[in-house]
């Protein structure tokens, strides 16, 4: 019983219907320019569709402690979600309880400012996906203080630095020199 079901879903299948005898799908809608210009949100590794706006690291502080600490620690490395901040792998000279933390957080072995190769994958991401309990909610000015925190977090700026479209790109993080680049650089015009 089973084959001859079998059988006749295939031959229903086989039968080539005719795009009249199509259903017609009506999913969605076409979004006008300015609808489409808003959900164009990627922040390439260069830097390119990086919005208007700044953030320091001071600002970041105060942001982090309310909306991040919970998930990431106070300094960036206690969990339970991904470290922020630190070096990569299971022991840490400066973090005696690390392995201890990783044994029950297996995800806080790799750091983001160890791992990550571009300060603008960090803006995008928290853009997109942070906090996790309200993702995109962050302004703009918000995204760009944090990027900056999670950036002095791993001593990568100075206390008193401020970041915007222009000077977020030029920040170099260790992890770059490990990455193959799905965006090869422009050639010079």
């Amino acid at each position: 019983m089973y084959k001859c079901v079998q059988r006749a879903i295939l031959l229903a299948l086989a039968i080539p219907l005719s795009r009249a005898e199509l259903p017609v799908l009506a999913f969605g809608q076409p979004l006008n320019p300015a609808q489409l210009k808003a959900l164009d949100i990627t922040v390439f590794p260069d830097g390119r569709n990086l919005p208007d706006g700044r953030g320091s690291v001071r600002a970041g502080r105060s942001l982090y402690a309310g909306r991040c600490a919970m998930c990431h620690g106070a300094s960036g490395v206690e969990g339970p979600s991904a470290r922020l901040a630190g070096s990569d792998g299971f022991f840490g000279w400066s973090d005696p309880l690390r392995p201890l933390r990783i044994l029950q957080y297996p995800r806080l072995m790799l750091s983001v400012g160890g791992q990550w190769p571009y300060a603008s994958t960090i803006f995008d991401y928290v853009r997109r996906a942070m906090p996790h309990y309200a993702p995109k909610s962050l302004s703009d000015e918000e995204v760009y203080a944090l990027t900056a925190y999670i950036l002095h977090l791993n001593r990568l700026v100075e206390e008193d630095t401020e970041l915007d479209r222009h000077s977020l790109p030029r920040v170099v993080l260790p992890g770059r020199a490990r990455e193959v680049s799905a965006w090869p650089e422009k050639p010079a015009d």
